[in-house]
C-alpha cells in the first residue's frame, strides 16, 4: 500500500495521494469506502452536494440487511426506520383484495424483515459512518477531470470545491458510485438509454395518509393504475412517501398543472389510493423525475470500477436500487482490494462481478419489465406457490436474486408459467406489449432532481 499522506496545501491548489478515490457520497459509494477502508486502504471519498438532503428511494430490502450489519450500522437503521414486514398489492376487484407478500414466506430467508427510512437521515448516517471507519470523507467536492497513463488507467483526478478551489488527488483505483451522473459512464460515452423500459415519476411526501391495519401498517403499498403504479412508503412522525411511476406519455398531460394539481389528480384518479389520501396534507415539494431505466456498456475498465446507479437504474417498483448499489459496492471492493494486493488478478475479477451483478439485474429487470402487463396483472391477482413459485417471487422482493440457486430456478419457472398466461390471454398480452414499446420511445421533460438522484 501507499504510505498514508497529508494534502499539501498551495495558494492555488492542493494535492493528495490515496489509494482509492470513490466519486459519489450515496449508500454504493459510502459502503465501498467503508469496506475498502476497513481493509486497510487509504480512501478518499468525494461528495459534489451535501448530507443530510432530500431523496426518494426510502425502501429497504431484507437483503440489506446484512450488509448494514457488515457496516456495523444496522441497529442504527432499525432505531430510525419503520418495520418492513412485506409488501402490499391491491387487485382492485369487487372485494377490494389486497395480497400480502410477507418477507418471511421467501425461500430461506436470511432476514424475515426490512425497514423504510428518511433517505436524508440514511444517507447522512453511512456518509458520517465512512468517516468513523478512517475515510476521508469530503462534501461539495466536485470531480471534474481524470488523469490517465499511457495505458489509460486513472492514475489522478482534478477536483474543485464549493468556493473554486482546486485538489489534486492521485490513486491507484478508481470507484465510481456517482449514481445518475454516471461520471464515467458520461465521460466515456457508455451510457444507454434501456431500449426495453421507460417511466418517469412524481412524488412528494404527505402526512396523514391511512396505513394499513395492525402489522402491515410499515408495509410498501404498490398499486397498479392505467398509466402505470403507485407507491405508498410509510415513513416516521406520520410521514408517507407517496408517489407514482408514470408512462412518459402521461406525464406529458400536464400541460397547464403544475406538478402539486397534476400529483393529487393522479392519485385520485384510482378509489384504493384516494381512500387512503383523504385528509392528508403535503409536507414536502413535489417532484417529477424521468429517464429512469438506462445501463452502461461497461462496468469495469483498466484501474476503475463502477458501482450502483453509475453503471445502471432500473424502475424501482420493487425497491432495489438501495440494496443493488450496496451489494455492487461491496462486490466493487473485493475486486479494488484483490487487483490491488495482485494486479494480476484484476480482470478475472471484474469479469467475476459483471456475470454476478448483470445475472441480478436481469431476474429484476424481467420482472420489471413486464409488471404492467395485463399477464402480469392476471398472476398478481391470483398469486399460488406450485413448486413455491410464489415463495421465489417473494425471494426476489426481498433481493435474493444472485447466490440462491433454489430461487434462481424457480425463477426462470416463473417465466415459463407467465408464457403459457400470455397464450391463454394472448389479444390482451399482445396490446400490452404494444404498449410498453411504445413508452420506450417516449421522451420526458422537466426533471426537478439533480443529476444524482434517486
Amino acid at each position: 500500500m501507499s504510505p498514508i499522506a497529508t494534502a499539501v496545501a498551495t495558494s492555488e491548489s492542493a494535492r493528495l495521494d490515496v489509494d482509492v478515490l470513490v466519486i459519489g457520497g450515496g449508500p454504493a459509494g459510502t459502503t465501498a469506502a467503508t469496506t475498502l477502508a476497513r481493509r486497510g486502504w487509504k480512501v478518499l471519498l468525494l461528495e459534489k452536494d451535501v448530507h443530510p438532503r432530500f431523496h426518494i428511494g426510502e425502501s429497504l430490502l431484507p437483503m440489506n440487511l446484512p450488509i448494514l450489519e457488515r457496516l456495523g450500522v444496522l441497529e442504527q437503521v432499525r432505531a430510525m426506520g419503520t418495520l418492513k414486514l412485506g409488501a402490499d398489492f391491491p387487485v382492485h376487484d369487487a372485494e377490494d383484495t389486497t395480497h400480502v407478500f410477507r418477507f418471511d414466506r421467501a425461500l430461506d430467508p436470511k432476514f424475515g424483515y426490512a425497514f423504510q427510512v428518511r433517505r436524508s437521515e440514511f444517507d447522512a448516517m453511512l456518509f458520517d459512518n465512512a468517516r468513523a471507519n478512517g475515510v476521508d470523507a469530503r462534501m461539495r467536492v466536485k470531480v471534474e477531470s481524470l488523469v490517465h497513463d499511457a495505458d489509460g488507467r486513472p492514475t489522478g483526478a482534478v477536483a474543485r470545491d464549493a468556493e473554486g478551489g482546486r485538489l489534486d488527488v492521485a490513486m491507484r483505483y478508481l470507484v465510481d458510485a456517482s449514481g445518475r451522473d454516471t461520471f464515467l459512464g458520461s465521460k466515456l460515452k457508455l451510457k444507454r438509454k434501456s431500449a426495453k423500459h421507460q417511466s418517469a415519476a412524481i412524488f412528494s411526501h404527505f402526512r396523514g395518509v391511512q396505513r394499513r391495519d395492525g402489522d402491515d401498517a410499515g408495509n410498501i403499498t404498490v398499486d397498479r393504475f392505467e398509466y402505470g403504479w403507485y407507491w405508498l412508503i410509510p415513513l416516521g412522525d406520520d410521514v408517507m412517501s407517496v408517489g407514482a411511476v408514470c408512462f412518459p406519455e402521461y406525464l406529458k398531460q400536464r400541460q397547464g398543472l403544475d406538478n402539486e394539481a397534476f400529483l393529487m389528480r393522479t392519485l385520485l384518479r384510482t378509489p384504493s389510493v384516494a381512500s387512503r389520501m383523504a385528509g392528508a396534507e403535503r409536507v414536502a415539494p413535489v417532484h417529477a423525475t424521468g429517464n429512469y431505466s438506462y445501463a452502461c456498456t461497461r462496468m469495469t475498465g483498466p484501474g476503475w470500477v463502477m458501482a450502483g446507479d453509475a453503471y445502471a437504474f432500473i424502475d424501482p417498483v420493487f425497491s432495489s436500487g438501495v440494496y443493488l448499489g450496496m451489494n455492487s459496492a461491496e462486490q466493487a471492493a473485493d475486486v479494488v482490494d484483490g487487483a490491488l494486493r495482485d494486479p494480476s488478478s484484476e480482470r478475472a475479477l471484474q469479469r467475476a462481478m459483471e456475470r454476478r451483478l448483470r445475472r441480478g439485474l436481469r431476474h429484476f429487470s424481467w420482472f420489471i419489465h413486464r409488471f404492467t402487463t395485463p399477464v402480469m396483472q392476471r398472476l398478481f391477482a391470483a398469486p399460488r406457490n406450485d413448486w413455491q413459485l410464489e415463495q421465489a417471487v417473494i425471494s426476489m422482493l426481498a433481493g435474493d436474486v444472485f447466490d440462491n440457486p433454489a430461487v434462481l430456478r424457480r425463477l426462470r419457472l416463473f417465466r415459463l408459467v407467465y408464457a403459457v398466461n400470455a397464450i391463454a390471454i394472448a389479444p390482451a398480452a399482445l396490446r400490452g406489449w404494444f404498449a410498453r414499446r411504445r413508452q420506450v420511445r417516449e421522451q420526458f421533460r422537466g426533471d426537478t432532481l439533480h443529476e444524482g438522484n434517486p
